[in-house]
């Protein structure tokens, strides 16, 4: 199983854990929004124990070496309740969307327990016209929010009849390693990497054109992100210190709007997502009294170098582009036409490999020193917000017989961030998810009509360069990609291929 007891965290994995603080809290999840009625709290017990045997991490819990001889270790929780996970709320009457976020804020607001298993999900009840939703976190230690599988994302079905989950066998505990263990397993793990860097010095011998063509690459890409540190992000209101507390809001968008844009003027969705972005910023900036002459804001982008075969495996395998986002510029379009200039000589640019071999080197590092690199990695002299994008799949999803209607992705906040834009594609939609500090985003509803007229401007900035009438969208695949898909794994329709991935391990393929 990719998911084995014992296995100790990726560098990657750490510096989520090393970065949380009693207000910047590393979790990460979603409010979905269903069809009703709702299903009874047991009944949803019963169908997350039928399934969670898929993702057996969820029955793991950190257990920290001695002495910190190594990393943290996934063990598995002797004392697992899984009603300890579930908790089951209900809105009072009129059971409005305001009323859900703020419930979803406060919920996000609290951090997740690291004595036990890292993720929670809320039932809620009570929404108008009958609908029901699931407010869910997970530690970012335990799922990445571009490419990973999650317990939400097994709970899910492609039919209204909800399918067999495969035989679930009984779960029995292994014991944890004793301090003395792990400490040893941390002692042995820094005697191997001599050996490992060995290994790797045989490697580029026996490959040599081949490992200068690679190192070469990575030079060039380590320079350019050292150059991007030198440049620092402006210092803007979203880059305050932070408290506990958040907001959120939800937006909803359609796909084909975004396609039509970039049918018109060129790009991708991810391009006139981030130029949507940055021409709601700048609204938001200049509601408050703010100048955005000469401001670029700096957005970091995750992107997934999961490979095929890692589809399935837990933990992050992630990497960070720093998107510009042009707030200078007012015009809609030449605003879009610069991201998508920018975002092209991203791609092109070696940043990606650059960023790739530092991840490799935090592989050997000490977790002291480890803590103190991804301090860097999450600064504000490197972005000013997080925005993430993830393609979903686009056809409707089921739990336990009722639709997914909505599916909104919630980010986190780094120190010193109050602000965090999720995106997701599903079913012909875009669902934006808006977290924010409570204090420094106490107009986190302005940026979420900003968003919407942002969309608007640009959509009646295509119709004037092209009239719908006489302009009839072609087909086009969904490439809601996040930046870029070097390793394949960000694809277009990620969340298809997983639901569809799923669906076949259900079958008993």
């Amino acid at each position: 199983m990719p998911q084995a007891h014992g296995d100790r965290l990726s560098a990657v994995d750490a510096s989520f854990l090393a970065q949380e603080t009693s207000s910047a809290h590393m979790h990460l999840g979603a409010v979905t929004i269903f069809a009703g009625p709702a299903p009874a709290h047991e009944e949803l017990v019963a169908h997350i124990r039928s399934r969670l045997h898929l993702v057996p991490r969820y029955r793991q819990k950190l257990a920290v070496p001695p002495m910190e001889t190594g990393r943290p270790l996934w063990v598995d929780d002797s004392g697992f309740e899984l009603d300890y996970h579930l908790s089951h709320a209900a809105l009072p009457a009129p059971g409005s969307e305001d009323q859900l976020r703020v419930l979803a804020a406060r919920i996000h607001s609290q951090p997740l327990d690291r004595a036990k298993p890292l993720w929670e999900i809320c039932l809620v009840e009570g929404l108008q016209d009958g609908r029901f939703a699931l407010v869910s976190k997970t530690h970012h230690a335990l799922v990445d929010g571009v490419a990973g599988v999650d317990l939400v994302t097994v709970l899910f079905d492609l039919t209204p009849q909800p399918q067999p989950a495969g035989d679930a066998d009984a779960w029995s505990p292994q014991p944890a390693p004793t301090s003395a263990e792990m400490a040893l397993r941390g002692v042995r793990g820094l005697a191997r990497m001599p050996l490992r860097l060995a290994e790797r010095a045989l490697d580029v011998a026996l490959r040599p054109q081949e490992a200068l063509h690679t190192t070469l690459d990575a030079a060039e890409g380590l320079g350019e992100i050292a150059w991007a540190a030198l440049n620092p992000a402006p210092a803007t209101p979203f880059n305050v210190p932070i408290g506990p507390h958040r907001r959120m809001a939800f937006v909803r968008c359609e796909l084909d709007d975004f396609k039509r844009i970039k049918t018109v003027f060129g790009g991708t969705v991810n391009d006139v997502l981030l130029s949507v972005v940055a021409g709601a910023l700048r609204r938001v900036l200049r509601s408050r009294g703010l100048r955005t002459e000469g401001l670029e804001m700096r957005a970091m982008v995750p992107v997934s170098v999961r490979a095929e075969h890692e589809r399935d495996m837990l933990g992050n395998r992630l990497i960070a582009m720093r998107a510009p986002l042009p707030l200078y510029l007012a015009d809609p379009v030449a605003r879009l036409r610069l991201v998508k200039q920018s975002m092209d000589g991203l791609k092109m640019s070696k940043q990606l490999k650059g960023a790739g071999a530092l991840a490799h080197m935090e592989q050997f590092a000490p977790p002291k020193l480890l803590a103190q690199a991804t301090r860097i990695n999450f600064s504000t002299r490197l972005f000013n917000l997080l925005v993430t994008n993830v393609p979903g799949p686009q056809f409707p999803l089921y739990l336990l017989g009722r639709r997914l209607d909505d599916l909104f992705p919630v980010a986190f906040l780094p120190r010193d961030h109050a602000l965090s834009i999720a995106i997701m594609s599903y079913d012909g939609g875009v669902d934006v998810g808006l977290l924010g500090d409570y204090d420094a985003m106490a107009d986190i509803d302005v940026l979420a009509d900003a968003i919407r007229d942002s969309v608007d401007e640009l959509l009646d900035a295509a119709d004037a360069e092209s009239p719908r009438s006489n302009h009839r969208p072609p087909e086009v695949p969904e490439d809601a990609e996040p930046v870029a898909t070097p390793g394949g794994a960000a694809a277009p329709g990620a969340l298809a291929g997983m639901a569809k991935g799923v669906a076949s391990r259900r079958a008993g393929a």
